[in-house]
């Protein structure tokens, strides 16, 4: 097999395209013929040595990815050679196959692309356990998302519109803006030229949103935190900014407003069953038509670090995808 090393993480440049043996599963894993796999953002910290989870190098990244079953090991029961899988594994994706535990991969039904699964399993349950299981996001609410062009951001859109919610995308260009409105979005902010409090207050009727998704954080937390409605819900999904935001928790106080953690990766080793009742139901509405991946981006494997390079530069609407011949 091939994949991509990380010997040490100090960056992308760190990164070389090398040739080793092809992993034997053990007990409770399979062996995956990666057909495609996504890029995260913390696939991008990970290799800068930046992300909480920092695993012992030699390594290689991609959280998540696609492929099929070509080897099982002992004790697999729900998995076998030649079922279609996706996966979401921490590392592993960037090759051309991967060993993985059997409880982190998600059989694919029949009509689910490769390319669309390898971009699915982490935005799309992030997003979900999110809105859905954290903040119990009722129809007829309102959710600002903010990031909303980005791979989550495009997810939680979509997510909350087959809720029934009512959706105020927040993002940083016009272009950004109007692409969040084809995928579903009922109003748009472009926060680097509005005022984010003074416009949520103009569409929300003075009453605020009642959830807010923030995988961004930086400057906008604040703002958007003393924009939340009573008994507002604040999601906190990431940090694309690079700078995590303090909050004066007097404002928790007078909106009686909850800030809640978001760490999908860990809720699906904690809490598996829940977990694949999240991802039943959106494999359902992807079947459906409700929710789709958007993917921008779709290079060879060997490109990785121009895939790199077009994340870092924040030049991404929706996801990049890395496919293997």
């Amino acid at each position: 097999m091939q994949a991509w090393t990380c010997d040490n993480p100090t960056g992308v440049d760190a990164l070389t395209w090398k040739e080793s043996p092809t992993p034997e599963p053990g007990k409770g894993e399979v062996r995956v013929a990666i057909k495609a796999a996504s890029l995260n953002f913390p696939d991008l910290l990970i290799v800068q040595g930046k992300y909480q989870m920092k695993p012992n190098p030699p390594f290689v990244p991609g959280a998540e990815f696609s492929g099929v079953v070509e080897a099982v090991g002992e004790g697999v029961r729900h998995l076998a050679v030649g079922t279609s899988v996706a996966g979401f594994a921490g590392t592993g994706g960037f090759g051309t196959h991967t060993v993985a535990p059997a409880a982190m991969l998600m059989p694919l039904p029949p009509a689910f692309s490769f390319e669309d699964a390898a971009a699915f399993l982490c935005t799309y349950g992030t997003s979900y356990h999110a809105l859905i299981d954290r903040a119990a996001l009722k129809a007829g609410e309102t959710v600002l998302v903010l990031g909303a062009a980005g791979g989550v951001g495009t997810a939680a859109i979509q997510i909350a519109k087959a809720a029934g919610a009512k959706v105020i995308a927040a993002a940083s260009t016009d272009d950004k803006c109007a692409l969040c409105k084809q995928l579903g979005a009922d109003e748009t902010i472009n926060y680097s030229t509005g005022h984010l409090r003074d416009e949520l207050k103009t569409l929300t009727g003075g009453k605020g949103p009642d959830v807010v998704y923030d995988p961004v954080g930086g400057d906008l937390t604040e703002a958007a935190f003393r924009s939340i409605g009573w008994r507002g819900r604040y999601l906190v999904i990431g940090f694309a900014n690079g700078t995590i935001p303090a909050l004066p928790l007097n404002l928790a106080l007078l909106k009686g407003a909850s800030i809640m953690g978001v760490f999908w990766g860990e809720f699906a080793k904690r809490e598996p069953q829940n977990n694949a009742a999240c991802l039943m139901q959106l494999a359902a509405w992807y079947m459906e038509g409700k929710i789709k991946p958007l993917i921008e981006h779709k290079l060879p494997m060997s490109q990785l670090k121009e895939a790199f390079a077009l994340m870092g530069a924040r030049q991404v609407r929706g996801k990049i995808v890395l496919v293997n011949d």
